[in-house]
């Protein structure tokens, strides 16, 4: 396969849908999920209202009946094995016919290659589990086609259940600049029009970035604050590359709506502004009119429909991976392996554990994907290298923290290579028990990351496991701790357990919590996305490529993190 010529260009993708479901959706005949869908009744079209919506179409208010919330999962395919990967999904919109999603995805985008995307969109309602929803359609398309669309950007029909129309899907690309800077700001409201019959206003803000062709796409939401014409929102944080592309007298468009349970919002009012008018609340309050177009035009005396004010706003540099390594920080890689007894017998060839002489068994491929990858980073390339879960010789006392090469003085490791040999000695002579406890390790790695406050180096912990969790609450508690130190953890799971639960750890959408207490940062990826199978077929088709020299171990391909 020949190399890439042509440097990456990072595009952001943002999505929304057509008006969908006018009727009631069909059951895919193979959704992802593997449910089928189980609707009633028929969802007529909504009302309009003769706005621009964030992707540049009037926006179609919901009726008065229930509609399904809805979810896109984005899918990529691999150029090698054309399997299809789960790359990210949106955040789930209620009670709308045109979902207008704020969550983007960020892609490189290669000229020279076609890179086929898919979406596949589903309706997740609280009876159906977020790993099981309803199929309500899908499109397939290349980046390439998004980018080379009008104004990069296209809309294609959903397709995938018969019979029915299933609306579409629009998509928008725009490449991103090298802007890293965070703004933070806090906003508040002041005589708000009451739109509520019973009470006042339950405000809420919607912030737009204005696109080239005059369009605006959504970047963000605040909270809602209930029951008050005066609503003083949460400050929040955004990037500046999110809210206008780092150009910053690009036009930000900002509208304020009330609150409605069933997702028929009151428009309240508008206003725009720039990211360099801003940034001169650092100095000083600014206060923007709120103005209804509508009643503007109808209302010889309308002034306007209340005040918003920019209380606070102040910037700060984001840095990256690439910005700490340049700056000479050393990272130290830490491994922790499972060795509990649902693992099975070793020595046999269903257990994850086994040690053929022809193939790599799916720890050990684990281990080298991701392993291989942050080696790079690591200066010495010594690695302490743990188990846990398993009784050792000769008492058969239980630990979860027990060092592969069997020395509590220096249980480092030399290369992965050495952490594997280790591995391979450790289940010769251990007794795979349990219970599955990732609480200990995870405090043995931040009692090291505790001495270390000057940034010169960070820990990362890889945890490789079959199951779920013994000691969720501890771990939790650990993770919250761990959050304020300059260490992450990678936890992979490996064999065909469920592993759902353990996906709260990963702090994408909510941070982890202990005991009221949040964590300070996200600093957990579980790996749950890649297919079950594929750890144990690459195994066997690197295997049948070493059987002469069974000694040699193969080269992994690392994880997306």
């Amino acid at each position: 396969m020949g190399s890439r010529m042509i440097h990456p260009v990072s595009v952001c993708l943002s999505l929304s849908l057509g008006t969908c479901w006018t009727s009631t959706p069909s059951p895919s005949p193979t959704p992802v999920g593997g449910t089928r869908a189980r609707r009633e009744g028929t969802w007529g079209p909504g009302k309009t209202e003769g706005r621009g919506g964030g992707a540049g179409r009037p926006e179609v208010l919901p009726s008065p009946l229930p509609l399904p919330p809805a979810v896109v999962v984005l899918y990529t395919q691999s150029r090698a094995s054309q399997e299809w990967r789960e790359f990210g999904r949106t955040e789930v919109i209620d009670n709308t016919l045109n979902p207008d999603f704020v969550r983007k995805f960020v892609l490189d985008y290669f000229f020279e290659e076609k890179q086929n995307l898919r979406f596949d969109v589903y309706n997740v309602d609280s009876r159906t589990n977020i790993s099981k929803p309803d199929f309500l359609g899908q499109a397939f398309l290349a980046l390439g086609e998004v980018i080379g669309g009008q104004g990069s950007r296209v809309e294609r029909p959903l397709t995938g259940v018969p019979g029915k129309k299933c609306g579409t899907i629009l998509l928008t690309a725009e490449e991103l600049s090298n802007c890293r800077d965070i703004a933070t700001m806090q906003l508040c409201a002041n005589k708000l029009d009451k739109k509520d019959f019973f009470g006042k206003s339950d405000p809420f803000l919607v912030f737009y970035r204005s696109n080239e062709d005059g369009t605006f796409t959504i970047c963000h939401k605040t909270e809602v604050v209930k029951n008050t014409l005066n609503p003083v929102w949460q400050p929040f944080s955004i990037p500046v590359r999110v809210l206008c592309n780092g150009d910053y007298d690009r036009t930000v468009k900002i509208d304020v709506y009330d609150w409605d349970r069933d997702g028929s919002h009151d428009f309240i009012g508008e206003f725009t502004t720039s990211y360099r008018e801003l940034s001169k609340a650092q100095n000083q309050f600014t206060v923007y009119e709120v103005l209804n177009p509508r009643k503007k035009c109808k209302k010889k005396k309308y002034v306007n429909s209340g005040t918003v004010t920019l209380l606070s706003f102040s910037v700060d540099s984001e840095f990256t991976f690439v910005d700490y390594i340049k700056g000479g920080t050393q990272l130290n890689f830490t491994v922790a392996i499972d060795f509990t007894a649902s693992n099975g017998n070793p020595l046999q060839p269903t257990s994850l554990h086994y040690m053929s002489p022809y193939q790599l068994s799916a720890y050990a491929m684990a281990l080298k994907a991701v392993g291989e990858i942050i080696q790079d980073y690591d200066s010495d390339k010594l690695f302490p290298a743990y188990g846990f879960g398993a009784k050792l010789p000769p008492e058969g006392r239980i630990s979860h923290q027990f060092p592969l090469n069997n020395n509590d003085e220096d249980p480092n490791c030399v290369g992965i290579e050495g952490v594997l040999e280790s591995y391979f000695q450790s289940l010769r002579t251990v007794q795979l028990y349990g219970p599955t406890y990732f609480a200990p390790v995870i405090n043995l790695v931040a009692r090291a990351a505790a001495k270390i406050s000057d940034g010169s180096q960070y820990y990362v912990l890889l945890i490789i496991t079959d199951g779920v969790i013994s000691d969720m609450t501890q771990t939790k508690e650990a993770i919250v701790s761990a959050s304020s130190l300059p260490m992450s953890i990678i936890i992979v799971g490996v064999g065909p357990a469920m592993f759902e639960a353990m996906e709260e750890l990963d702090g994408d959408d909510v941070r982890v919590s202990s005991r009221g207490r949040y964590a300070e940062r996200d600093i957990v990826q579980v790996d749950l996305t890649r297919e079950r199978k594929s750890w144990s077929q690459k195994a066997r088709w690197e295997g049948e490529a070493n059987s002469s020299h069974s000694e040699t171990m193969s080269t992994g391909q690392g994880t997306r993190c």
